[in-house]
């Protein structure tokens, strides 16, 4: 079985130091690679279709 939520977040911390940003460090009050959410979002959902054909 999937994980999404947990495949978001790696998705999100990778994003994150891809741009040369610390994962933890705080922006606007929350830990920096949640700043990545919405792209990770994207990219697994046009990915989920794919991986599920296998």
């Amino acid at each position: 079985m999937l994980n999404i939520e947990k495949a978001i977040e790696a998705a999100a911390r990778a994003l994150c130091r891809l741009e040369g940003n610390p994962e933890n460090t705080k922006f606007e009050g929350k830990p920096m690679w949640q700043s990545y959410v919405l792209a990770a979002k994207a990219a697994i959902e046009a990915a989920l279709p794919h991986l599920r054909d296998g």
